[in-house]
């Protein structure tokens, strides 16, 4: 699955690298950068838990 941000919608609130920090980080101007584009067996159940945890449900999962 394909990991998408609408970065018009993030507020760069760092739940979503709380949660997965292997897919999402903060860059040094606090702006929302993904670390990867795809999920794995391995990084999934973090990457929705990023999913639901997002207050302006900025990201998404796509087939």
């Amino acid at each position: 699955m394909k990991i998408k941000v609408d970065y018009d919608l993030c507020e760069s609130n760092a739940l979503c690298e709380a949660l997965a920090p292997d897919v999402f980080e903060l860059d040094d101007d606090d702006y929302l950068q993904l670390k990867t584009e795809e999920t794995t067996p391995g990084n999934i159940e973090a990457v929705k838990r990023a999913v639901a945890a997002c207050p302006r449900a900025a990201i998404s999962l796509e087939d």
